[in-house]
């Protein structure tokens, strides 16, 4: 991903911060030089070895016999937001884009044991709905056996994190202030969190 330097996104913390609050994403693969993407949910954990993400394909997607052939691209990116260059001092400008993006790379393993999966389903369970945990304890073996026959769990031990903000950073502070007021105002909640990571960074600034 190409990112200029005063947009490149620097602390870990941040980073997985972001990956979590936003655990919707793409995931990437290329076979015979034809990419292939799936957007799923993830669980993101941090280990003393780096960062693990888990989902699972429905084993009726083809590209969950990609996941061992080359390097994985999981791509986390929410909110993002139009920037009229009405915000800014001179008029000589023009309209951009305002959005966070996280591209992690690393290489995946399919889970096979059984007991195994369960704990990956009861991750995804208690990181979503901890209360549904209740209701998937009374289902039976069987059901739980046949729910994993339908899916293929997997996990990808991240190697290479690449995290780009792009926030108005080149513009002056009247400028971004002008534009986070007017993001505020917006009646769409990724312009208003696009404002608050906006807020964020100007500390940084």
């Amino acid at each position: 991903m190409y990112i200029p330097q005063q947009n490149k996104m620097k602390g870990n913390d941040e980073i997985v911060s972001f990956m979590n609050a936003y655990p919707f994403a793409t995931i990437v693969t290329v076979k015979d030089n034809l990419p292939t993407a799936t957007h799923l949910p993830f669980v993101i954990t941090e280990t003393e070895n780096g960062v693990i993400l888990s989902a699972h394909f429905a084993k009726a997607n083809p590209q969950w016999q990609q996941l061992l052939n080359n390097k994985v691209l999981v791509i986390f990116a929410e909110p993002h937001a139009y920037i009229s260059p009405s915000h800014y001092d001179s008029e000589m400008n023009v309209p951009t884009w305002n959005y966070i993006s996280v591209h992690t790379y690393g290489t995946a393993a399919i889970i096979t044991g059984i007991d195994e999966g369960v704990g990956e389903l009861e991750k995804m369970i208690n990181l979503f709905e901890q209360p549904y945990m209740e209701q998937w304890k009374k289902f039976p073996g069987e059901m739980k056996l046949k729910l994993l026959q339908a899916i293929v769990p997997f996990n990808i031990t991240v190697q290479e994190i690449q995290a780009k903000e792009k926030l108005s950073q080149n513009k002056n502070k009247n400028e971004r202030q002008r534009i986070v007021a007017a993001l505020q105002k917006s009646g769409h909640s990724a312009e208003q969190e696009i404002a608050t990571y906006m807020q964020k960074k100007e500390q940084d600034l």
